[in-house]
C-alpha cells in the first residue's frame, strides 16, 4: 500500500471564529502533524482575521454554505450570496490562500450555480460534491451526482474537491455502488479531498472520528491517487485541545 505520510498532505478544519484552537494548532503544526488549516469563513467574521494572519501555517478557505444562508443554486439569494462569498475571497486574499471551496447549493438550479460562480470569476474556487439529501428537511442537494459536478467543471474555470463521506451518502441515496461512485468521481481529477467516518449505509452526512463509524477507510485510501491534499473534517471533542484530531491522523497513518 502507498505510504500515507509520503503521499498525503493532511489539513485541519476550523471555523474563522475558532481562536480557541490556535495554540494547539500551532503546536501540532510545528511537530509536523498536519500541513495546512482549512478555515470555514463564517459570515461577518472578517474582524477575526488578525489572529489568523499571525500564523505561519498555509491556509485553504471554505466559503459559507447553506448552513449560513448561502445557496448558489437560488437566483433570489444572489445578492446575499455575493456579499458573503466576497468576504470569503477577502479571507483568501489576506491569508494568501490558493484555494476557496464552494458548495453547489440546495434545492435549486445547477445552472444558476454556474452563473453565480462565473460572475465571481475567481480561479481559486473549488466546487465540492454533496450528499443527495440534507438531514434537516430532506432537501435535495445540487452537486450530489457525477453529472452535476461534471456540468459545473465543464462550464466554469473551477477545480474539484471530492468529499468522500458526501459521495458515500449520495451513493446510498441513489442506490448505487459506493466505491464505484468514488471511482467515477475520481475521473474528474479532484484537486483535493475531504474525509471523515460515518455509518456505511447512511444517507446523511456525519463527521465521526475514524473507527467510530463503519466506512471502509483502508479500501478508500487505496483508491486515492498519490501526492494529494486531504482535509480531515472529524468532530472536535474539546474546547481548546486537538488531541482528537491528532488521534484521527494517527489512525490514518497507522493503516
Amino acid at each position: 500500500m502507498q505510504n500515507i505520510d509520503k503521499n498525503f498532505k493532511f489539513g485541519l478544519k476550523l471555523w474563522s471564529t475558532n481562536k480557541n484552537y490556535i495554540k494547539a494548532a500551532e503546536e501540532l503544526y510545528d511537530k509536523g502533524v498536519f500541513h495546512y488549516i482549512e478555515i470555514y469563513s463564517i459570515p461577518n467574521s472578517l474582524d477575526q482575521i488578525d489572529v489568523w494572519k499571525k500564523l505561519t501555517i498555509p491556509f485553504i478557505i471554505h466559503a459559507p454554505h447553506y448552513g449560513h444562508n448561502v445557496n448558489l443554486a437560488k437566483k433570489e439569494q444572489k445578492e446575499s450570496n455575493m456579499k458573503h462569498l466576497e468576504e470569503a475571497l477577502k479571507f483568501a486574499n489576506i491569508l494568501n490562500a490558493e484555494d476557496i471551496i464552494f458548495h453547489p447549493g440546495i434545492a435549486g438550479d445547477i445552472q444558476e450555480t454556474v452563473k453565480q460562480i462565473n460572475e465571481l470569476n475567481d480561479e481559486r474556487i473549488i466546487i465540492e460534491n454533496k450528499p443527495y439529501f440534507i438531514e434537516k428537511d430532506n432537501s435535495i442537494c445540487n452537486g450530489a451526482t457525477f453529472e452535476e459536478i461534471q456540468f459545473v467543471l465543464n462550464n466554469t474555470n473551477v477545480n474539484f474537491c471530492l468529499d468522500i463521506g458526501h459521495a458515500i451518502c449520495a451513493a446510498n441515496a441513489l442506490k448505487i455502488d459506493r466505491l464505484d461512485f468514488i471511482k467515477q468521481l475520481l475521473k474528474l481529477k479532484p484537486k483535493m479531498f475531504h474525509l471523515t467516518d460515518n455509518e456505511i449505509d447512511s444517507i446523511y452526512d456525519k463527521h465521526f472520528h475514524f473507527g467510530a463509524g463503519s466506512l471502509p477507510i483502508k479500501k478508500i485510501l487505496k483508491l486515492l491517487p498519490q501526492n494529494i491534499i486531504i482535509t480531515v473534517e472529524t468532530y472536535k471533542d474539546y474546547e481548546n485541545k486537538l488531541d482528537d484530531f491528532q488521534k484521527d491522523l494517527f489512525f490514518l497513518k497507522g493503516i
